[in-house]
């Protein structure tokens, strides 16, 4: 199996020019299982969403290999007394799975938001627990395994259980 590095991988702002590997990315059936966005229907679509949710966004980064973006990634932080937690999620093509991409993004990822965010303490990741996949992916990234929480959110209607994971500002970061 194909093995990429980091120098390969990179994050960055996303673009609207960015909108065509996306409406690939959303049309990929393996990455839709565990995903509550709905592909694409034109890139007008996409271009709106973009516009409308990613922009905006606090925290987005397109994954990219060799500059060509393959996925994307966000960090979106909780208010109030839970300020000092965010949570993490990304997407990566289905093309590009097992080849070290997703933990290369989450590495560069959690380093980023830690420094960006100073007052941030806590990165947790919220995984499907029929997705393995993604679990390793964060046990690869330094993330700890907290526990099952049972019927935690609704996935196309049904209520999915999912495993937490966590990152500390403190916690070494490889």
């Amino acid at each position: 199996m194909e093995r990429y590095y980091d120098s390969d991988i990179t994050i960055r702002q996303l673009d609207i020019s960015d909108a065509d590997d996306f409406i690939n990315l959303y049309s990929d059936e393996k990455v839709r299982k565990f995903s509550s966005r709905d592909a694409f229907t034109s890139k007008e679509a996409a271009i709106e969403y973009f516009m409308s949710t990613d922009i905006p966004h606090p925290w987005i980064r397109a994954i990219c290999l060799s500059g060509r973006p393959v996925g994307s990634i966000s960090v979106s932080p909780f208010h109030g007394t839970d300020k000092c937690r965010a949570e993490l999620g990304y997407m990566v093509a289905s093309d590009y799975w097992g080849k070290g991409i997703a933990t290369a993004a989450v590495k560069m990822a959690a380093k980023a938001v830690f420094v960006d965010w100073g007052h941030l303490e806590r990165l947790e990741a919220v995984v499907d627990l029929e997705n393995p996949g993604s679990q390793r992916v964060m046990e690869k990234a330094g993330f700890k395994r907290e526990g099952v929480l049972r019927k935690y959110y609704l996935l196309k209607g049904r209520p999915r259980d999912a495993v937490i994971f966590s990152l500390l500002s403190t916690d070494p970061l490889s």
